[in-house]
Protein backbone atom coordinates (compact mmCIF):
# COMPACT_ATOMS: atom_id res chain seq x y z
CA UNK A 1 0.00 0.00 0.00
CA UNK A 2 1.58 3.81 -0.68
CA UNK A 3 2.68 5.56 1.89
CA UNK A 4 0.38 8.58 3.10
CA UNK A 5 2.35 11.68 3.12
CA UNK A 6 1.46 14.85 4.77
CA UNK A 7 3.67 18.17 5.05
CA UNK A 8 3.96 20.19 8.25
CA UNK A 9 5.05 24.08 7.59
CA UNK A 10 5.07 25.58 11.56
CA UNK A 11 5.71 29.19 12.06
CA UNK A 12 7.73 30.20 15.23
CA UNK A 13 8.27 33.37 16.47
CA UNK A 14 12.19 33.71 16.09
CA UNK A 15 14.06 34.83 13.17
CA UNK A 16 17.10 36.18 14.67
CA UNK A 17 18.57 33.60 17.13
CA UNK A 18 20.06 30.69 14.96
CA UNK A 19 20.70 29.08 18.18
CA UNK A 20 16.83 29.21 19.00
CA UNK A 21 16.28 27.86 15.54
CA UNK A 22 18.81 25.10 15.42
CA UNK A 23 17.20 23.60 18.86
CA UNK A 24 13.39 23.52 17.37
CA UNK A 25 14.53 21.71 14.10
CA UNK A 26 16.93 19.36 15.96
CA UNK A 27 14.13 18.06 17.93
CA UNK A 28 11.79 18.02 14.75
CA UNK A 29 15.08 15.73 13.12
CA UNK A 30 15.25 13.29 16.32
CA UNK A 31 11.98 11.88 15.14
CA UNK A 32 12.94 8.66 12.73
CA UNK A 33 10.43 8.72 9.18
CA UNK A 34 10.47 12.52 9.26
CA UNK A 35 12.38 14.75 6.80
CA UNK A 36 13.24 18.34 7.45
CA UNK A 37 12.56 20.05 4.11
CA UNK A 38 13.83 23.56 4.57
CA UNK A 39 14.33 26.22 7.30
CA UNK A 40 13.62 29.71 6.41
CA UNK A 41 14.84 32.26 9.28
CA UNK A 42 13.58 35.85 8.61
CA UNK A 43 14.88 38.75 10.50
CA UNK A 44 12.31 41.43 10.23
CA UNK A 45 9.15 39.72 10.41
CA UNK A 46 11.07 37.71 13.51
CA UNK A 47 9.47 34.67 11.90
CA UNK A 48 10.92 31.33 10.97
CA UNK A 49 9.42 29.37 8.65
CA UNK A 50 10.02 25.39 8.74
CA UNK A 51 8.40 22.60 6.32
CA UNK A 52 9.17 18.45 7.04
CA UNK A 53 7.10 15.84 5.82
CA UNK A 54 6.56 11.77 6.42
CA UNK A 55 3.84 9.78 7.35
CA UNK A 56 1.06 11.19 9.44
CA UNK A 57 1.68 9.89 13.00
CA UNK A 58 5.79 10.58 12.54
CA UNK A 59 4.78 14.43 11.52
CA UNK A 60 2.61 14.50 14.20
CA UNK A 61 4.71 13.71 17.02
CA UNK A 62 7.86 15.94 15.11
CA UNK A 63 5.21 18.78 15.59
CA UNK A 64 4.50 18.45 18.90
CA UNK A 65 7.86 18.42 19.92
CA UNK A 66 8.55 21.25 17.99
CA UNK A 67 5.75 22.99 19.66
CA UNK A 68 7.01 21.86 23.07
CA UNK A 69 10.53 23.41 22.49
CA UNK A 70 9.69 26.48 21.43
CA UNK A 71 7.03 27.14 23.89
CA UNK A 72 9.84 26.40 26.65
CA UNK A 73 13.02 28.61 24.50
CA UNK A 74 10.48 31.32 22.57
CA UNK A 75 9.16 34.12 25.39
CA UNK A 76 6.10 35.95 23.47
CA UNK A 77 6.43 39.07 25.62
CA UNK A 78 9.57 39.88 24.26
CA UNK A 79 8.93 39.24 20.76
CA UNK A 80 8.50 41.34 18.63
CA UNK A 81 8.26 41.42 14.53
CA UNK A 82 6.70 42.75 11.10
CA UNK A 83 4.67 39.29 10.98
CA UNK A 84 0.94 38.89 12.95
CA UNK A 85 1.46 36.30 15.13
CA UNK A 86 0.04 35.39 18.47
CA UNK A 87 2.11 32.35 19.87
CA UNK A 88 5.53 31.04 19.91
CA UNK A 89 4.21 28.51 17.75
CA UNK A 90 2.27 31.16 15.92
CA UNK A 91 0.86 29.04 12.99
CA UNK A 92 0.95 24.77 12.58
CA UNK A 93 -0.87 23.65 9.57
CA UNK A 94 -0.68 20.01 7.91
CA UNK A 95 -1.35 19.54 4.35
CA UNK A 96 -1.84 16.70 2.66
CA UNK A 97 0.80 15.40 0.21
CA UNK A 98 0.18 11.87 -1.27
CA UNK A 99 -2.38 9.37 -0.58
CA UNK A 100 -4.47 11.07 2.15
CA UNK A 101 -7.24 13.31 1.85
CA UNK A 102 -8.20 16.80 3.57
CA UNK A 103 -10.62 14.98 5.64
CA UNK A 104 -7.88 12.59 7.11
CA UNK A 105 -5.43 15.68 7.23
CA UNK A 106 -8.24 17.14 9.73
CA UNK A 107 -8.70 14.60 12.14
CA UNK A 108 -4.28 14.59 12.64
CA UNK A 109 -4.60 18.30 13.06
CA UNK A 110 -7.54 17.48 15.92
CA UNK A 111 -5.40 15.13 17.35
CA UNK A 112 -2.06 17.31 17.07
CA UNK A 113 -4.30 19.84 18.75
CA UNK A 114 -6.07 17.94 21.39
CA UNK A 115 -2.04 16.44 22.96
CA UNK A 116 -0.74 20.33 22.56
CA UNK A 117 -3.36 21.78 24.34
CA UNK A 118 -3.75 18.81 27.25
CA UNK A 119 -0.05 18.45 27.86
CA UNK A 120 1.58 21.36 26.85
CA UNK A 121 -1.73 23.56 28.66
CA UNK A 122 -1.29 26.11 25.08
CA UNK A 123 -4.69 27.69 23.73
CA UNK A 124 -5.24 25.59 20.19
CA UNK A 125 -7.48 27.24 17.88
CA UNK A 126 -8.39 25.41 14.66
CA UNK A 127 -8.58 26.79 11.29
CA UNK A 128 -9.14 26.11 7.82
CA UNK A 129 -10.35 22.74 6.79
CA UNK A 130 -9.44 21.74 10.87
CA UNK A 131 -11.97 24.76 11.98
CA UNK A 132 -14.76 23.56 14.32
CA UNK A 133 -17.30 26.52 13.25
CA UNK A 134 -17.07 28.40 10.04
CA UNK A 135 -16.29 31.68 11.90
CA UNK A 136 -12.79 30.36 12.64
CA UNK A 137 -12.00 28.96 9.47
CA UNK A 138 -10.03 32.24 8.60
CA UNK A 139 -6.57 32.39 9.91
CA UNK A 140 -6.14 35.90 9.94
CA UNK A 141 -9.58 36.28 11.94
CA UNK A 142 -8.65 33.57 14.35
CA UNK A 143 -5.25 35.46 14.68
CA UNK A 144 -6.88 39.22 15.54
CA UNK A 145 -6.06 41.21 17.96
CA UNK A 146 -2.38 38.75 17.96
CA UNK A 147 -0.62 38.06 20.93
CA UNK A 148 -1.73 41.56 23.06
CA UNK A 149 -5.16 41.06 22.53
CA UNK A 150 -5.00 37.10 23.91
CA UNK A 151 -6.12 38.09 27.29
CA UNK A 152 -9.07 39.38 26.42
CA UNK A 153 -9.62 37.42 23.70
CA UNK A 154 -9.69 34.13 26.04
CA UNK A 155 -12.11 35.69 28.66
CA UNK A 156 -14.37 36.11 25.71
CA UNK A 157 -16.70 32.60 26.16
CA UNK A 158 -16.87 33.58 21.93
CA UNK A 159 -12.88 32.66 22.11
CA UNK A 160 -12.65 29.66 24.18
CA UNK A 161 -10.04 27.41 22.37
CA UNK A 162 -10.69 24.35 20.45
CA UNK A 163 -8.22 22.17 22.77
CA UNK A 164 -6.19 23.52 25.66
CA UNK A 165 -6.78 26.21 29.07
CA UNK A 166 -9.09 29.70 28.24
CA UNK A 167 -6.29 30.66 30.16
CA UNK A 168 -3.49 33.40 29.17
CA UNK A 169 0.02 31.89 28.79
CA UNK A 170 2.33 34.49 28.59
CA UNK A 171 5.48 33.05 27.61
CA UNK A 172 3.88 30.75 24.70
CA UNK A 173 0.80 32.41 23.83
CA UNK A 174 -1.78 31.14 21.81
CA UNK A 175 -1.19 28.26 18.54
CA UNK A 176 -3.55 27.82 15.33
CA UNK A 177 -3.21 24.56 14.47
CA UNK A 178 -4.99 23.36 10.91
CA UNK A 179 -5.19 21.39 7.75
CA UNK A 180 -5.03 23.30 4.68
CA UNK A 181 -4.37 22.82 0.64
CA UNK A 182 -0.32 23.94 -0.20
CA UNK A 183 -0.42 27.61 0.04
CA UNK A 184 2.60 29.52 -1.25
CA UNK A 185 3.75 32.15 1.06
CA UNK A 186 5.27 35.10 -1.69
CA UNK A 187 6.52 38.70 -1.58
CA UNK A 188 7.26 41.05 -4.29
CA UNK A 189 9.91 43.83 -3.93
CA UNK A 190 9.06 47.22 -4.62
CA UNK A 191 11.65 50.02 -6.17
CA UNK A 192 9.96 52.08 -2.57
CA UNK A 193 10.33 52.41 1.39
CA UNK A 194 6.64 53.95 1.67
CA UNK A 195 4.24 51.12 2.85
CA UNK A 196 1.08 53.09 2.38
CA UNK A 197 2.02 52.71 -1.37
CA UNK A 198 2.89 49.17 -0.79
CA UNK A 199 -0.41 48.53 0.94
CA UNK A 200 -2.18 50.36 -2.05
CA UNK A 201 -0.80 47.77 -3.93
CA UNK A 202 -1.96 45.32 -1.80
CA UNK A 203 -5.62 46.08 -1.91
CA UNK A 204 -5.36 46.35 -5.52
CA UNK A 205 -4.52 42.80 -6.01
CA UNK A 206 -5.99 40.40 -2.74
CA UNK A 207 -9.27 39.02 -3.64
CA UNK A 208 -10.95 41.30 -0.35
CA UNK A 209 -9.64 43.77 -2.47
CA UNK A 210 -10.39 47.54 -0.32
CA UNK A 211 -13.31 49.18 1.14
CA UNK A 212 -15.73 51.86 -1.10
CA UNK A 213 -15.47 55.59 -0.24
CA UNK A 214 -17.76 58.00 -1.73
CA UNK A 215 -15.87 60.88 -3.15
CA UNK A 216 -12.32 60.69 -2.27
CA UNK A 217 -11.09 57.36 -2.75
CA UNK A 218 -9.02 57.91 0.48
CA UNK A 219 -10.65 59.88 2.51
CA UNK A 220 -14.08 59.92 1.99
CA UNK A 221 -17.37 58.19 3.74
CA UNK A 222 -17.21 54.37 3.73
CA UNK A 223 -20.34 52.95 1.23
CA UNK A 224 -22.54 50.95 3.28
CA UNK A 225 -25.22 48.62 1.57
CA UNK A 226 -28.69 48.18 3.38
CA UNK A 227 -27.72 46.33 5.92
CA UNK A 228 -24.86 48.95 7.37
CA UNK A 229 -21.88 46.66 6.09
CA UNK A 230 -19.65 47.96 4.81
CA UNK A 231 -19.22 47.52 0.26
CA UNK A 232 -15.45 46.63 -0.65
CA UNK A 233 -14.25 46.47 -3.92
CA UNK A 234 -12.73 43.87 -4.92
CA UNK A 235 -8.98 42.89 -5.86
CA UNK A 236 -7.62 41.12 -9.10
CA UNK A 237 -6.65 37.73 -7.68
CA UNK A 238 -8.57 35.11 -6.54
CA UNK A 239 -7.56 33.57 -3.63
CA UNK A 240 -5.14 35.93 -2.39
CA UNK A 241 -4.07 37.30 0.87
CA UNK A 242 -1.84 40.38 0.79
CA UNK A 243 -0.19 43.47 2.89
CA UNK A 244 2.00 45.80 2.48
CA UNK A 245 5.04 46.06 4.80
CA UNK A 246 8.69 47.90 5.18
CA UNK A 247 11.41 45.03 5.58
CA UNK A 248 14.06 46.79 7.28
CA UNK A 249 17.25 44.21 6.58
CA UNK A 250 16.27 44.98 2.80
CA UNK A 251 15.71 48.57 3.48
CA UNK A 252 12.83 48.01 0.77
CA UNK A 253 8.81 47.72 0.94
CA UNK A 254 7.18 44.41 -0.26
CA UNK A 255 3.92 42.97 -0.85
CA UNK A 256 3.39 40.04 1.31
CA UNK A 257 0.83 37.41 0.02
CA UNK A 258 -0.18 34.11 0.75
CA UNK A 259 -1.87 32.27 -1.97
CA UNK A 260 -4.33 29.85 -0.93
CA UNK A 261 -5.34 28.47 -3.64
CA UNK A 262 -2.84 28.08 -6.96
CA UNK A 263 -5.52 27.26 -9.65
CA UNK A 264 -7.44 30.33 -8.72
CA UNK A 265 -3.97 32.63 -9.09
CA UNK A 266 -0.86 31.15 -9.89
CA UNK A 267 2.16 33.15 -9.20
CA UNK A 268 2.93 34.10 -12.11
CA UNK A 269 -0.38 35.55 -12.60
CA UNK A 270 0.23 37.09 -8.70
CA UNK A 271 2.98 38.97 -10.00
CA UNK A 272 2.22 40.12 -13.13
CA UNK A 273 -0.64 41.86 -11.36
CA UNK A 274 1.54 43.12 -8.64
CA UNK A 275 3.52 44.67 -11.69
CA UNK A 276 0.58 46.33 -13.39
CA UNK A 277 -0.65 48.16 -9.89
CA UNK A 278 2.65 49.14 -9.53
CA UNK A 279 3.18 50.48 -12.63
CA UNK A 280 -0.01 52.52 -12.47
CA UNK A 281 1.12 53.97 -9.06
CA UNK A 282 4.85 55.29 -10.57
CA UNK A 283 6.67 52.05 -8.67
CA UNK A 284 8.48 49.42 -9.71
CA UNK A 285 8.85 45.82 -9.05
CA UNK A 286 12.07 44.46 -8.73
CA UNK A 287 11.84 41.39 -7.84
CA UNK A 288 10.36 38.86 -5.16
CA UNK A 289 10.85 36.27 -2.75
CA UNK A 290 9.50 32.77 -2.01
CA UNK A 291 9.09 31.27 1.73
CA UNK A 292 9.87 28.39 2.51
CA UNK A 293 9.22 25.38 -0.53
CA UNK A 294 6.90 25.57 -3.87
CA UNK A 295 5.60 22.56 -6.08
CA UNK A 296 7.78 22.10 -9.33
CA UNK A 297 4.33 22.66 -11.20
CA UNK A 298 4.12 26.23 -9.79
CA UNK A 299 7.39 27.38 -11.54
CA UNK A 300 6.67 25.31 -14.24
CA UNK A 301 3.55 27.18 -15.04
CA UNK A 302 5.36 30.24 -14.24
CA UNK A 303 8.48 29.76 -16.74
CA UNK A 304 6.59 28.75 -19.16
CA UNK A 305 3.73 31.69 -19.13
CA UNK A 306 6.44 33.99 -19.33
CA UNK A 307 8.40 31.73 -22.54
CA UNK A 308 5.02 32.12 -23.93
CA UNK A 309 4.76 35.86 -23.71
CA UNK A 310 8.25 35.88 -25.40
CA UNK A 311 6.60 33.92 -28.05
CA UNK A 312 9.35 31.54 -27.44
CA UNK A 313 8.99 27.75 -27.36
CA UNK A 314 8.03 25.80 -24.41
CA UNK A 315 10.13 22.50 -25.60
CA UNK A 316 13.35 22.96 -23.34
CA UNK A 317 14.48 21.47 -20.73
CA UNK A 318 12.62 21.66 -17.15
CA UNK A 319 15.57 23.36 -15.54
CA UNK A 320 15.87 25.53 -18.16
CA UNK A 321 12.14 26.67 -17.98
CA UNK A 322 13.08 27.03 -13.87
CA UNK A 323 15.38 29.34 -14.70
CA UNK A 324 13.56 32.06 -16.83
CA UNK A 325 10.83 31.57 -14.25
CA UNK A 326 13.72 32.58 -11.40
CA UNK A 327 15.26 35.21 -13.39
CA UNK A 328 11.78 36.71 -14.72
CA UNK A 329 9.84 36.78 -11.49
CA UNK A 330 13.58 38.30 -9.79
CA UNK A 331 13.61 35.27 -7.13
CA UNK A 332 17.52 35.63 -6.82
CA UNK A 333 16.99 39.06 -5.87
CA UNK A 334 17.73 39.33 -2.76
CA UNK A 335 19.64 36.07 -2.00
CA UNK A 336 20.35 33.42 -4.15
CA UNK A 337 17.75 30.61 -5.74
CA UNK A 338 19.00 26.85 -5.56
CA UNK A 339 15.53 25.03 -7.26
CA UNK A 340 17.03 21.45 -5.69
CA UNK A 341 16.37 22.99 -1.74
CA UNK A 342 13.55 25.36 -3.01
CA UNK A 343 10.94 22.97 -5.11
CA UNK A 344 9.45 20.21 -2.65
CA UNK A 345 9.36 17.87 -5.17
CA UNK A 346 13.32 17.74 -5.57
CA UNK A 347 13.78 17.76 -1.90
CA UNK A 348 11.40 14.54 -1.83
CA UNK A 349 13.76 12.88 -4.45
CA UNK A 350 15.47 10.07 -3.18
CA UNK A 351 19.59 10.62 -4.07
CA UNK A 352 21.44 8.46 -6.90
CA UNK A 353 17.61 6.73 -7.49
CA UNK A 354 18.88 7.67 -11.28
CA UNK A 355 21.99 7.09 -10.83
CA UNK A 356 23.32 6.60 -14.87
CA UNK A 357 21.50 9.41 -16.12
CA UNK A 358 23.61 11.36 -13.18
CA UNK A 359 26.93 10.53 -14.62
CA UNK A 360 28.61 12.50 -16.91
CA UNK A 361 29.16 11.15 -20.92
CA UNK A 362 32.72 9.60 -19.69
CA UNK A 363 31.39 8.11 -16.40
CA UNK A 364 29.14 6.59 -18.39
CA UNK A 365 30.94 4.84 -20.98
CA UNK A 366 33.73 3.77 -18.58
CA UNK A 367 30.94 2.12 -16.20
CA UNK A 368 29.32 0.33 -19.73
CA UNK A 369 32.87 -0.50 -20.91
CA UNK A 370 33.88 -2.15 -17.18
CA UNK A 371 33.59 -6.14 -16.29
CA UNK A 372 29.82 -5.03 -15.22
CA UNK A 373 27.20 -6.39 -16.64
CA UNK A 374 25.00 -3.84 -16.49
CA UNK A 375 24.09 -1.06 -17.76
CA UNK A 376 24.09 -2.82 -20.92
CA UNK A 377 22.22 -2.97 -24.22
CA UNK A 378 19.17 -2.52 -22.51
CA UNK A 379 20.19 0.78 -21.06
CA UNK A 380 22.23 2.03 -24.16
CA UNK A 381 19.19 1.56 -26.61
CA UNK A 382 17.24 3.60 -24.09
CA UNK A 383 19.73 6.01 -24.11
CA UNK A 384 20.51 6.14 -27.85
CA UNK A 385 16.73 6.79 -27.90
CA UNK A 386 16.69 10.10 -25.96
CA UNK A 387 19.25 11.14 -28.48
CA UNK A 388 17.14 10.75 -31.02
CA UNK A 389 14.29 12.49 -29.25
CA UNK A 390 17.11 14.96 -27.86
CA UNK A 391 18.12 15.88 -31.98
CA UNK A 392 14.18 16.06 -33.55
CA UNK A 393 13.38 18.37 -30.29
CA UNK A 394 16.74 20.35 -31.25
CA UNK A 395 15.42 21.10 -34.67
CA UNK A 396 12.33 21.90 -33.33
CA UNK A 397 13.43 24.98 -31.02
CA UNK A 398 15.76 25.84 -33.83
CA UNK A 399 12.40 26.73 -36.25
CA UNK A 400 10.64 28.01 -33.80
CA UNK A 401 13.63 30.88 -33.28
CA UNK A 402 14.31 30.78 -36.71
CA UNK A 403 14.04 34.51 -37.84
CA UNK A 404 10.95 34.85 -40.41
CA UNK A 405 9.17 31.98 -38.85
CA UNK A 406 7.69 33.86 -36.35
CA UNK A 407 4.06 32.83 -37.25
CA UNK A 408 5.36 29.01 -36.74
CA UNK A 409 6.82 29.29 -33.51
CA UNK A 410 3.73 28.02 -31.25
CA UNK A 411 3.75 24.52 -33.88
CA UNK A 412 7.46 24.03 -33.51
CA UNK A 413 7.28 24.78 -29.98
CA UNK A 414 4.61 22.06 -29.84
CA UNK A 415 6.79 19.27 -31.11
CA UNK A 416 9.63 20.24 -29.23
CA UNK A 417 7.42 19.62 -25.98
CA UNK A 418 6.94 16.11 -27.18
CA UNK A 419 10.20 15.61 -28.22
CA UNK A 420 10.96 16.84 -24.31
CA UNK A 421 8.78 14.47 -23.05
CA UNK A 422 9.91 11.20 -25.17
CA UNK A 423 13.60 11.91 -24.16
CA UNK A 424 12.40 12.35 -20.21
CA UNK A 425 10.33 8.78 -20.82
CA UNK A 426 13.62 7.50 -22.23
CA UNK A 427 16.15 8.47 -19.94
CA UNK A 428 14.19 7.07 -17.19
CA UNK A 429 14.53 3.65 -19.04
CA UNK A 430 18.12 4.10 -19.17
CA UNK A 431 18.45 3.45 -15.10
CA UNK A 432 15.06 1.07 -15.18
CA UNK A 433 16.47 -1.08 -17.51
CA UNK A 434 19.41 -1.72 -15.29
CA UNK A 435 17.11 -1.84 -12.07
CA UNK A 436 15.15 -4.75 -13.70
CA UNK A 437 17.91 -6.24 -14.49
CA UNK A 438 19.96 -6.17 -10.97
CA UNK A 439 16.08 -7.44 -9.37
CA UNK A 440 16.44 -10.42 -11.66
CA UNK A 441 19.73 -11.06 -10.06
CA UNK A 442 18.51 -10.54 -6.77
CA UNK A 443 16.02 -13.04 -7.44
CA UNK A 444 18.10 -15.69 -8.18
CA UNK A 445 20.46 -14.99 -5.10
CA UNK A 446 17.46 -15.98 -2.82
CA UNK A 447 17.58 -18.81 -0.36
CA UNK A 448 16.82 -22.40 -2.01
CA UNK A 449 17.39 -24.90 1.18
CA UNK A 450 13.45 -25.88 1.52
CA UNK A 451 10.93 -26.46 -0.78
CA UNK A 452 9.19 -23.03 0.51
CA UNK A 453 11.59 -21.15 0.10
CA UNK A 454 12.50 -22.89 -3.61
CA UNK A 455 8.49 -21.81 -4.54
CA UNK A 456 9.55 -18.17 -3.45
CA UNK A 457 12.60 -18.03 -5.38
CA UNK A 458 11.11 -19.05 -8.49
CA UNK A 459 7.98 -16.90 -8.36
CA UNK A 460 10.22 -13.99 -7.74
CA UNK A 461 12.49 -14.94 -10.58
CA UNK A 462 9.19 -14.86 -13.21
CA UNK A 463 8.21 -11.72 -11.83
CA UNK A 464 11.90 -10.26 -11.97
CA UNK A 465 12.23 -11.84 -15.38
CA UNK A 466 8.76 -10.19 -16.82
CA UNK A 467 9.61 -6.78 -15.76
CA UNK A 468 12.82 -7.18 -17.16
CA UNK A 469 10.90 -7.64 -20.28
CA UNK A 470 8.83 -4.99 -20.12
CA UNK A 471 11.27 -2.32 -19.59
CA UNK A 472 12.61 -2.88 -22.96
CA UNK A 473 9.85 -3.54 -24.62
CA UNK A 474 8.69 -0.13 -23.56
CA UNK A 475 11.86 1.07 -24.93
CA UNK A 476 10.67 0.06 -28.35
CA UNK A 477 7.52 2.07 -28.26
CA UNK A 478 8.54 5.11 -26.65
CA UNK A 479 11.88 5.11 -29.49
CA UNK A 480 9.19 4.29 -32.13
CA UNK A 481 7.42 7.49 -31.35
CA UNK A 482 10.15 9.28 -32.05
CA UNK A 483 9.85 8.94 -35.75
CA UNK A 484 6.90 10.97 -35.60
CA UNK A 485 8.68 14.01 -34.01
CA UNK A 486 12.21 13.30 -37.00
CA UNK A 487 9.84 12.72 -39.79
CA UNK A 488 7.93 16.26 -38.87
CA UNK A 489 11.58 17.90 -38.58
CA UNK A 490 12.95 16.51 -41.76
CA UNK A 491 9.30 17.90 -43.76
CA UNK A 492 8.81 21.31 -42.18
CA UNK A 493 11.55 21.97 -39.82
CA UNK A 494 14.53 24.09 -40.26
CA UNK A 495 16.72 23.17 -43.54
CA UNK A 496 19.82 23.86 -42.09
CA UNK A 497 19.36 21.45 -39.40
CA UNK A 498 17.38 18.85 -41.64
CA UNK A 499 20.65 16.10 -41.07
CA UNK A 500 19.94 16.39 -37.37
CA UNK A 501 16.30 15.35 -37.64
CA UNK A 502 18.17 11.99 -39.67
CA UNK A 503 20.40 11.44 -37.07
CA UNK A 504 17.59 11.26 -34.88
CA UNK A 505 16.24 8.82 -36.91
CA UNK A 506 18.78 6.70 -37.25
CA UNK A 507 19.19 6.94 -33.19
CA UNK A 508 15.38 5.78 -32.68
CA UNK A 509 15.74 2.58 -35.15
CA UNK A 510 18.85 1.58 -33.47
CA UNK A 511 17.24 2.18 -30.03
CA UNK A 512 13.97 -0.26 -31.43
CA UNK A 513 16.16 -2.76 -32.82
CA UNK A 514 18.59 -2.77 -29.82
CA UNK A 515 15.68 -3.12 -27.28
CA UNK A 516 14.21 -5.74 -29.27
CA UNK A 517 17.42 -7.84 -28.50
CA UNK A 518 16.84 -7.55 -24.76
CA UNK A 519 13.35 -8.77 -25.12
CA UNK A 520 14.61 -11.78 -26.90
CA UNK A 521 17.23 -12.81 -24.88
CA UNK A 522 15.00 -12.04 -21.59
CA UNK A 523 12.14 -14.08 -22.87
CA UNK A 524 13.88 -17.18 -22.54
CA UNK A 525 13.63 -17.29 -19.30
CA UNK A 526 10.25 -16.73 -18.71
CA UNK A 527 7.03 -19.73 -18.25
CA UNK A 528 4.64 -17.46 -19.51
CA UNK A 529 4.42 -18.74 -23.28
CA UNK A 530 1.26 -16.41 -24.02
CA UNK A 531 3.01 -13.64 -22.78
CA UNK A 532 6.27 -14.14 -24.68
CA UNK A 533 4.22 -14.71 -27.82
CA UNK A 534 2.32 -12.01 -27.87
CA UNK A 535 5.06 -9.39 -26.92
CA UNK A 536 7.68 -10.91 -29.75
CA UNK A 537 4.65 -10.87 -32.28
CA UNK A 538 4.28 -6.95 -31.18
CA UNK A 539 8.08 -6.71 -31.23
CA UNK A 540 8.66 -7.83 -34.50
CA UNK A 541 5.85 -5.53 -36.07
CA UNK A 542 7.71 -2.52 -34.52
CA UNK A 543 11.22 -3.83 -35.33
CA UNK A 544 10.19 -4.17 -39.12
CA UNK A 545 7.73 -0.81 -39.29
CA UNK A 546 11.25 1.32 -37.71
CA UNK A 547 12.62 -0.13 -40.67
CA UNK A 548 10.49 1.50 -43.52
CA UNK A 549 9.81 4.54 -41.16
CA UNK A 550 13.68 5.51 -40.85
CA UNK A 551 14.06 4.74 -45.02
CA UNK A 552 11.30 7.19 -45.10
CA UNK A 553 12.52 9.72 -43.30
CA UNK A 554 16.29 9.33 -44.55
CA UNK A 555 15.15 9.61 -48.70
CA UNK A 556 13.29 13.14 -47.07
CA UNK A 557 16.61 14.36 -45.76
CA UNK A 558 19.11 12.99 -49.06
CA UNK A 559 16.56 15.02 -51.37
CA UNK A 560 17.26 18.25 -49.42
CA UNK A 561 21.20 18.31 -49.03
Amino acid sequence: MAKQLIECVPNFSEGRNLNIIQQITDVIESVEGVKLLDVDPGKATNRTVVTFVGEPEPVIQAAFLAIKKASEIIDMSKHKGEHPRMGATDVCPLIPISNITMEETAKWAHQLAENVGQFLEIPIYMYESAATSPERRNLATVRSGEYEGLPEKLSNPEWKPDYGPAKFNAQAGATAIGARDFLIAYNVNLNTTSVRRANSIAFDIREKGRVKRIGDPIVGKIATDKNGNSVRIPGTCKSVKAIGWFIEEYGVAQISMNLTNINDTPLHKAFEECNKSATNRGIRVTGSELVGLVPLKVMLDAGKYFLTQQKRSLGISESEIIKIAVKTLGLDELGPFDPQKKIIEYQLQENNSRPLVQMNLGRFADETASESPAPGGGSISAYVGALGASLGGMVANLSAHKRGWDAQWETFSQWAEKGQQLKDELLYLVDEDTHSFNAVMTAFRLPKGSSEEKEIRKEAIQNATKYAIEVPFKVMEVSYKVFDLCKAMAEIGNPNSVTDAGVGALCARAAIHGAFLNVKINAEGLNDKTFIKNILSKGKKLASSANKLEKEIMKIVEDKI
